[in-house]
């Protein structure tokens, strides 16, 4: 399964790669945000957008209605959803071993 979860910048990682420290429920992750940042301006005013993350790049802007609806479906949908639900927790759950 594929999917994007969105995210919110919480902090630049000033490594010289175009990384930033995402917040993804709850779980921050160092994610590669150049494909939305077109110079290094984007990328300063990138702390507390949202983004979409996808396999540890940020794959688009999202605004924050966007992205809490997004969250609140893939939370309704990690009830059900074994994979959906171990991301969200952050790698915690027993369903999958």
């Amino acid at each position: 399964m594929c999917i994007g979860i969105p995210g919110q910048v919480v902090a630049l990682d000033n490594d010289g790669y175009g990384n930033a420290w995402v917040d993804v429920c709850g779980v921050k992750r160092r994610v590669n945000v150049r494909l939305v940042c077109a110079d290094d301006a984007a990328m300063a005013a990138l702390p507390g957008q949202w983004v979409l993350v996808h396999v540890g790049f940020a794959m688009s802007l999202l605004d924050e209605t966007e992205a809490r609806e997004t969250l609140e479906a893939l939370q309704a949908m990690g009830e059900v959803e074994p994979d959906v639900g171990y991301f969200l927790r952050g790698g915690e759950t027993d369903a999958i071993r």
